[in-house]
């Protein structure tokens, strides 16, 4: 029998199933928007999966444009987003659904005249993740300037996360 785990503040303390609301869960902020992770910390880790929950203001991205390892997918549950995929842009609205096999180039930046909210889903497990140049991610503020695999390069014009409030939308 699987337990269920202990939940203090929106935030799992320890493997076994639980239920949190979004809005009660813990949140975290910096440039890019906010994101709820549903996670605790590392034994509060899903082993499979990763998931979480995106608001992105307008013209901010999700993530850097990048590839990796893993199979992920998104659902654009509220506004209007720029995918970029391999280079090429396209629109996203509300109930889209990309799909992203291993090493597809790809982010998605908030787009429309208010804040987008997608979920993100993906496999855990995998290593490896590229961030390469790409003009098309660069112009939307989501790429690098230099193909690299440091995450921490990747993102180092951004703060560290701070956690706050579920987001008032």
């Amino acid at each position: 029998m699987v337990q269920e785990a202990k939940v203090e503040a929106g935030v799992p303390q320890g493997g076994g199933w639980f239920v949190v609301n979004a809005r009660d869960s813990r949140w975290l902020y910096n440039e890019l928007g906010s994101y709820c992770p549903f996670e605790g910390g590392d034994e509060a880790r899903f082993p499979q999966l990763g998931i979480n929950l995106n608001v992105l203001p307008p013209g901010k991205p999700m993530t850097m444009y990048h590839g990796e390892a893993a199979a992920e997918a998104f659902l654009v549950l509220k506004g209007e987003c720029v995918l970029i995929v391999e280079g090429k842009e396209r629109a996203l609205r509300t109930w889209d659904f990309f799909y992203c096999p291993p090493w597809t180039e790809h982010a998605i930046v908030g787009a429309g005249d208010g804040p987008s909210i997608v979920l993100a889903v993906g496999v855990r497990g995998e290593k490896g993740i590229r961030y390469p140049a790409n003009d098309v991610a660069v112009k939307h503020a989501a790429g690098v300037e230099r193909d690299t695999e440091a995450p921490q390069e990747a993102y180092a014009a951004f703060s560290v996360p701070k956690e706050g409030p579920a987001p008032e939308l």
